[in-house]
């Protein structure tokens, strides 16, 4: 028998695997027709986008003229004389901060707590905290907090005698940011809310039962032990959406505070990206600050996959 050498073992093996790839997708093929659509437009709609807006960084497109290319002059400009980019950095960071890790944890422990009640009281309770992610309820926060004594906030606070006049809560520079960061939490118990809640769903109970016979006694074990191990994906897939709509905030402030807001004190990279973009027409330009808040969740995914890379084994 002739002996392969180590190069034909690898080229063996790729080929297996190439082989055994098509057979799971020649027998799963009913699953992958259902996707297609949603591939198609996710190909068309992101995607391509994404990997178009690369090379436009470094051109300057108005919509109207063929793209010059103009090097890093865009990038540079965003970095040495855009003073609100660097103001919308920071605002960026201070909604990641705040909605990112608070909201995830908010998600995980809610989650938690529905699973642990009756079966239908879970159906009741996962549609109520999830409802705001899919409604428009910017109209309902602007009545809370607008800036007349009619305003439910302003209410309340004179009633108590703890103010003495109407706050202005969406036009002060002082607490803008603070209103869109509670909005954005209050919105932000959506599709990764939902993961978890699958992620409950599907532990085996047979594990509780082994735990106890290890000596775990309380919930808290539990969820240390059993429960964050065996839902690796589900907090992986929670992390990334948080990481996502945290560091794309922006819609909030728009609806919210107006565009722009007062003193910039709410607006974020994608609203500045917005603004360039949609409202100026300076394409290229645009295509940089999308690319830079690209790298920024690119960075935290990676952070975030060796954070919980070892549970995925």
């Amino acid at each position: 028998m002739a002996h392969l050498t180590a190069e034909e073992i690898g080229k063996r093996t790729k080929k297996e695997k190439q082989a055994e790839l098509w057979l799971s997708v020649k027998k799963n093929k009913a699953c992958y027709a259902m996707l297609a659509p949603f591939m198609l437009f996710f190909t068309v709609f992101t995607i391509i986008p994404v990997i178009m807006s690369l090379p436009m960084g470094f051109t300057d497109f108005n919509m109207a003229q063929a793209p010059e290319f103009v090097g890093l002059s865009n990038y540079t400009a965003l970095f040495l004389s855009d003073k609100v980019f660097i103001q919308s950095i920071r605002v960026t960071l201070v909604f990641a901060l705040f909605t990112g890790p608070v909201s995830y944890i908010m998600c995980f422990l809610l989650a938690w707590l529905i699973n642990e009640l009756h079966p239908k009281l879970k159906t009741v309770f996962t549609l109520i905290f999830y409802a705001p992610s899919m409604a428009n309820v910017y109209t309902v926060w602007q009545l809370i907090f607008s800036g007349d004594m009619n305003g439910y906030v302003n209410s309340f606070l004179m009633n108590l005698g703890i103010i003495n006049a109407p706050v202005q809560w969406l036009t002060d520079s002082r607490y803008v940011l603070g209103i869109c960061i509670i909005v954005q939490l209050w919105i932000s118990l959506g599709a990764g809310f939902l993961a978890l809640r699958a992620g409950f769903q599907n532990i085996d109970r047979t594990m509780y039962e082994a735990g106890a016979i290890e000596g775990i006694r309380t919930k808290w074990q539990e969820l240390i032990y059993i429960v964050i191990p065996s839902m690796a994906p589900q907090l992986m897939f929670a992390a990334v959406m948080q990481i996502v709509s945290s560091f794309t905030a922006g819609t909030a402030a728009q609806n919210l505070v107006g565009f722009p807001s007062t003193d910039y004190k709410a607006h974020t990279i994608m609203t500045h990206a917005y603004d360039y973009g949609w409202v100026r027409f300076e394409m290229g330009y645009a295509s940089a600050i999308c690319m830079i808040l690209f790298l920024a969740m690119f960075i935290c995914n990676k952070i975030i996959n060796k954070v919980l890379g070892k549970y995925m084994d």
